[in-house]
């Protein structure tokens, strides 16, 4: 079993409960870990063998670009589509980060993970 992590992908999006945060947005920080055998890419070299992190990457940035309320709504749809676009994925992880959140206090930011396994 390996491991791919991408980590302190940032996003400019529109996710919170207040109508504010629809309109003007804020920064999050997403850090993806996923599990797969990478023994037959370590062997042949071939990109079509691996998990393609750019595919990875993809499906965060389009996924974040998709307004939810909650950031568990939308870590679980990253999940989803990274079991259903990629099967050689055995379990992901994702942390869903909102930076400075607008919750009345000097907090960095407030992170939400799921994990979700085959």
């Amino acid at each position: 079993m390996g491991v791919i992590k991408l980590k302190n992908i940032k996003v400019f999006a529109y996710h919170g409960c207040l109508d504010e945060e629809g309109k003007i947005g804020s920064d999050y920080r997403v850090d993806l870990k996923v599990y797969a055998d990478l023994s037959h890419s370590a062997k042949t070299d071939k990109l079509i063998d691996t998990v393609d992190y750019v595919h990875l990457n993809r499906i965060v940035k389009q996924e974040m670009a998709i307004r939810s309320k909650l950031l568990e709504n939308v870590a679980e749809r990253i999940l989803k589509r990274i079991m259903d676009e990629l099967i050689m994925v055995q379990k992901a992880r994702v942390d869903v980060s909102k930076i400075n959140p607008p919750i009345g206090g000097n907090v960095a930011m407030v992170t939400v993970s799921r994990t979700k396994t085959r």
